[in-house]
This record gives structure tokens, sequence and C-alpha cells, in this order.
């Protein structure tokens, strides 16, 4: 008998995405071959301890978006590097800690989809689903994102960044991005501290909350039109899915759009676009892809305006995996079902550590 490919779900995180990473962590624990994976469950506490979980028990009230929470811990754990036969130890008590051979990372936020678990992970020798550390933290952070997809050619919308602590002059940042304006923490997602500004008087108060998320911040100016996602899958030579259009019945996209009302907005999949456009865009998530060095997986999402011109938005290097997700919605219209592709995903991240261990490490 074949022996089942140990994989290890990592889950939740020090983030304000935490709850959405339980969502999404949920929904891939019901869609995996169980005749395929031997599964470990790692659910990461908000202030950052690492606990093995049961499958029985690992998230509590999972039917209430607003309540998820971890189950209670079997056992904390630490991330040992150099040795993947011992990469996970007991911290406390004399807990079995099994072998993984791939960890699947669904943490969405900082601390998990901007590099740091990736570089932990690159240290142990364990191969892991999704971008390395570079193409995290590049894609993680708008700011950076943004001007290297701008020094590539692609198109991106008019934006500032601020700093902590820097001067800010209300007039001189309405004078280059107009209102209404986005104001979003640099390296966050899930709508999470975002504001839609549209009078001056609201500005100030924006900046100061996406402040309470991060020590950077980006305003983007509003570009009128549709909201299309696409997402990409392989490492080496990458391919887009089916493009999605989301209609949102709130002020934007937000937070409570995209987890707590059912009602918050239409996922149309696919998009209705003429197919010269869809393919534009296709091509664009893909280069977009391979510009900021992703692998894996990744969702491009784009602006449409009226007249046909399409602008990048941002990208996802962990997107959600929760049951009304975009990602893999996207790549169900295209052929590839919930379990195909966590199943695909696992092979790429086995791809890519196998060619990274042909690589010499010594010079001779």
């Amino acid at each position: 008998m074949k022996q089942k490919i140990r994989v290890g779900i990592i889950f939740g995180g020090r983030s304000a995405e935490h709850e959405i990473s339980l969502l999404s962590a949920k929904n891939i624990v019901e869609a995996i071959d169980p005749k395929k994976y031997a599964v470990t469950l790692i659910g990461i506490d908000q202030s950052g301890r690492w606990n093995l979980k049961h499958s029985a028990d690992f998230l509590l009230h999972t039917d209430d978006p607003t309540q998820i929470v971890l189950g209670t811990s079997a056992a904390q754990i630490g991330l040992v590097p150099g040795d993947t036969n011992q990469a996970l130890m007991a911290v406390t008590k004399q807990e079995h800690t099994p072998v993984l051979d791939v960890v699947f990372p669904i943490l969405h936020g900082p601390f998990g989809e901007d590099g740091t678990i990736q570089g932990m992970l690159k240290l142990t020798g364990i191969p892991f689903v999704g971008a390395g550390v570079l193409g995290s933290a590049v894609g993680m952070d708008k700011d950076v994102m943004k001007r290297l997809l701008r020094e590539a050619g692609l198109p991106v919308g008019e934006f500032r960044t601020l700093h902590a602590e820097e001067e800010i002059n209300e007039d001189e940042l309405i004078r280059e991005l107009g209102l209404p304006l986005f104001v979003k923490p640099a390296n966050l997602g899930s709508s999470v501290g975002i504001s839609k500004v549209i009078k001056k008087e609201e500005l100030a108060a924006a900046i100061k909350h996406a402040f309470e998320f991060d020590r950077k911040v980006v305003l983007e100016a509003h570009i009128p039109g549709r909201e299309i996602e696409c997402g990409v899958l392989g490492n080496n030579t990458p391919r887009a899915s089916t493009l999605g259009e989301i209609k949102s019945r709130h002020v934007f996209y937000s937070y409570e759009a995209k987890y707590l009302d059912p009602e918050g907005a239409e996922l149309i999949v696919p998009a209705k676009l003429p197919g010269a456009l869809t393919k534009k865009i296709q091509k664009l998530a893909v280069r977009a892809f391979q510009v900021l060095e992703c692998a894996g997986m990744a969702r491009v999402d784009f602006f449409v305006s009226a007249k046909g011109e399409v602008f990048i938005s941002e990208i996802n290097t962990i997107p959600g995996f929760t049951k009304i997700s975009m990602y893999p919605r996207l790549w169900q219209a295209s052929g590839i079902a919930y379990s195909a592709l966590v199943d695909r995903l696992i092979e790429l991240a086995l791809e890519r550590s196998q060619a990274e261990r042909s690589l010499k490490t010594s010079y001779e």
C-alpha cells in the first residue's frame, strides 16, 4: 500500500485576518483526501503559540464567522530548523510530534502571508505550498508590489504611500489622487483597516484607522469600473483561471461584504467580458505573478474601466479558501474541483522543493 503524504496544515496566526484563516483551514480539511494524505493540524493562536490540534475539535463555532475560534490545544509545539525528520518539537510534555512531508500554510496577512512563516519553513527544509520568502513579502506589501509592477510596465492606478510619523498634507493628497479615494494598511488583506474617503473631512480619520494596523499606509485613487479577479496556478509555467467579477452591495467590497454578510456581494463566475479583454487580463495576471516572483498560487485583482482600461489592484499569494472565496470558485469553473486543487497545490510544492534541493549548497 502506498504511503500517505504527511501534510501539515498551519492556520490561525497573529493577524487581523485570524478568523478568515480558520474558515479557510476548515474547508481545506473537509476537502483533502484522507486516503492520500495524513493530516497534521497546527493552529497558531493570536498570541503566536503553535499548537497541535485534534481533527474532531480543532475549531469551535464554525457555523458563525463572527464567533469561530481555535479549539482546545492538544500540545504546544515549536518548529526546529535543520532536520526535516524532527522539525516539530513538543514544548510541553512528552507529546508525539509527527514528521511532515509538506506544509500547507493557510495563514492570511502578517506573520503568515508576508514571508515570515515561509522563511521558517525554508530553514527546516520542509516543502510548502505557495510563494517563497521574496514573492510572499512583496505580494503582501501593497506599496512595494505596486512599484515593482509599475517598473515592469504593468498598469497600476495612481497611489501614494505614507509612513508613521510622516507629516501629512491632506490638500496635496487630494489634489494628486482626487476624491473619492481609498486608504489601506500596506500589509494587510481581507479589506481590514480599509476606508473609502468621500469627503476631505473623512481623510484624517481614515488614515488614523489604517495606521492602527500597519506602520505604512497606501492611498489609492478611485478607479470607477468593474472588479475582476483571476486565479493563477503553477510554478515556472503558471496558468490563468477563468475570470470572476465581484459586485459589492456595500460601499465597497469590505470585510463584512466578503465574510459576514451572505448577501454582501454577488460573485459572477465566469465574468461576462469580451474574449479579447478576458485574454488580456489573464495574460496580465500571469505576468504579475512572474514579476513578483510568486509560485504555486495567487489571485490577481483588477479594475476594468468603462472604456475597457485594465488596472492591477493587487495580488494575494495566499487567497481565501472559504466556501465563498473566489480563488477555488475560479478554478472550479476552470475544471479543477476544490479537492483536486488542493492536490495540485501540494504537488507544486513538492516539485519546487525537489528542484531547489538539486542546487549545490557548497563550493568545490
